[in-house]
């Protein structure tokens, strides 16, 4: 009997309790409403804060390899001039069969490997060449020679060279007019 009567202590308990804080279906709805808006927001703003730093990520590792193919830019252009002073006296040095024309063609060749290396190429040009302003510098317009060289370019007088597919320093060249 002793376990009925705990029984139904218990229940009336329970039954006070109840009519103490009444719940109602409505008020179970209405929080369970606000708690999946609370989950949609926070799984929105999570996802936001994720793209967010994907792209960060992306954006920083972009500008990094940027910089990487960049970073020999400068030192580059500075070496530029003196491949242009080892064409030159190439020209001088070619015909001499001289261990001293010898060795400096070995150096010459040896410089140029290493620009190539570094990924300095040079713009090829040749007499006759249409014009390009996104490659070529007009240092001045001469009268054509010929018909077929108006708007042409006539004469290379500096190479130019890139970078990376990037121009690093414009070919000037004379263009027929």
């Amino acid at each position: 009997m002793e376990n009925t009567n705990d029984i139904e202590k218990e229940v009336e308990k329970n039954e006070a309790a109840t009519a103490e804080s009444p719940v109602t279906e409505a008020g179970q709805v209405d929080e369970l409403k606000k708690a999946q808006d609370e989950l949609a927001e926070a799984k929105d703003k999570y996802l936001r804060l994720y793209s967010e730093f994907e792209n960060f990520r992306r954006r920083t590792a972009k500008e990094k390899i940027d910089m990487i193919q960049s970073a020999n830019e400068g030192l580059l252009k500075n070496l530029l001039p003196v491949m242009d002073d080892f064409e030159r006296a190439e020209k001088a040095f070619k015909d001499l069969n001289t261990k001293e024309a010898e060795g400096f063609l070995l150096i010459f060749n040896k410089y140029k490997k290493i620009l190539e290396q570094s990924g300095a190429k040079v713009l090829d040009l040749k007499v006759g060449d249409d014009f390009n302003a996104d490659t070529q510098e007009a240092i001045t317009q001469i009268p054509a020679p010929s018909e077929e060289l108006k708007g042409k370019v006539v004469d290379v007088v500096e190479k130019g060279y890139t970078l990376n597919e990037k121009v690093i320093r414009f070919a000037k060249v004379v263009v027929g007019s």
